[in-house]
């Protein structure tokens, strides 16, 4: 069930990372609609799109202001120097600005124990933001399928539910959406290559490829996914049920520093 609308004033607040995008002679920090929308009505909090100027932000007063962090997918990739590798432009398009921004604050809420959801080149930004590795073309290593979005001007073609990942038993995406088999969409081209020592794999492709992460030992909700869930929130299951738990988590994190707050008075 989409969540319904209610009271503005109640809805806690999520930092949603922004792109840097250039268009009518005019640089915009934004980010897409259907993040935003299943923010809104399937998580039920309120996002607030965070520019991306990198050092110039004060991610404590940002993290001071909100009680959860999406981070969303984009046709940008990490510059893969922050990984150790020579860019070339198999690695293309970039956005620097955002990495900037981006990887800091995913480290700050992670350390100050703000849930996160992260969500295509989400994960790829948790998992080099915690020291893991990319890798590019993955559609060109030997045995992997193509995890590209099908060649159509139609969104909802190129975002169809079309291939299973294995959610591992006893992992926090299996109390979400349960174990084993779940069909999601695919619309990547890179991936995680080397594991960051602080995640574990939460679900696999058929071809191997890491498709959700969570933070080991986290103190709150801390899940990437390489699929869009976002697209499909108001119609799949499983889709819903993934911001429903972000939703959930981030209403858990505000009642607490609630409470913190009061006691401290």
């Amino acid at each position: 069930m989409v969540v319904e609308h209610r009271s503005v004033s109640r809805r806690p607040l999520v930092a949603v990372v922004s792109d840097i995008r250039t268009f009518e002679n005019y640089t915009w920090h934004a980010a897409p609609h259907q993040y935003l929308d299943a923010a809104i009505r399937g998580a039920g909090v309120m996002p607030l799109i965070v520019p991306s100027f990198g050092d110039a932000l004060d991610l404590d007063a940002i993290l001071d202001a909100v009680h959860g962090v999406l981070v969303t997918g984009s046709r940008s990739n990490v510059h893969p120097g922050l990984y150790g590798v020579e860019a070339t432009v198999a690695h293309e398009p970039f956005d620097t600005g955002r990495d900037a921004t981006s990887i800091p604050l995913i480290r700050a809420a992670l350390a100050r124990g703000v849930p996160l959801l992260a969500i295509c080149r989400g994960i790829q930004e948790l998992n080099v933001a915690l020291g893991g590795s990319l890798a590019t073309e993955i559609q060109e290593q030997p045995g992997r399928m193509d995890h590209r979005a099908p060649v159509s001007d139609v969104q909802a073609e190129r975002f169809a539910i079309r291939h299973p990942v294995h959610v591992a038993e006893g992992s926090c995406l299996a109390a979400i959406v349960g174990a084993g088999p779940v069909q999601v969409n695919s619309v990547h081209r890179q991936g995680i290559d080397r594991l960051a020592n602080g995640l574990q794999v939460e679900a696999v492709a058929d071809d191997g490829t890491v498709e959700a992460v969570s933070v080991v030992g986290a103190k709150a909700f801390a899940v990437g996914v390489q699929w869009h869930p976002e697209y499909w929130f108001a119609s799949d299951s499983p889709s819903r049920r993934i911001f429903e738990g972000f939703g959930d988590a981030v209403r858990s994190h505000g009642a607490g520093r609630a409470s913190r707050l009061q006691a401290a008075e």
